[in-house]
C-alpha cells in the first residue's frame, strides 16, 4: 500500500511541476525588454481556466498523499 502511495506522489509531483511551467508564460525574459509585465492581469479562458483548474486539483491531491503517507508510514 505504500508502494502505491509513493508511486502516486512521484507521479503527482511530475504532472504538478509540469502544469506549472506551463502556466509561466516566458515570464523569465520579461524583464529583458524593459516592459513591466507583473502589473498585466487577464482573464483566464480557454486552456488557461483549464490548467489553473487541473494545478489546483493537482495540488490538492499530492497533499492529500503526502499527508497518508505520513500516517500509514507511523
Amino acid at each position: 500500500m505504500e508502494t502505491f502511495i509513493d508511486i502516486g506522489l512521484v507521479i503527482t509531483s511530475l504532472a504538478l511541476i509540469a502544469s506549472v511551467i506551463l502556466q509561466s508564460k516566458g515570464a523569465g525574459l520579461g524583464g529583458l525588454t524593459g516592459a513591466d509585465t507583473g502589473t498585466v492581469f487577464t482573464a483566464r479562458r480557454g486552456i488557461e481556466k483549464t490548467l489553473f483548474g487541473a494545478t489546483i486539483a493537482l495540488s490538492i491531491l499530492f497533499f492529500v498523499l503526502a499527508i497518508l503517507a505520513l500516517v500509514l508510514g507511523l
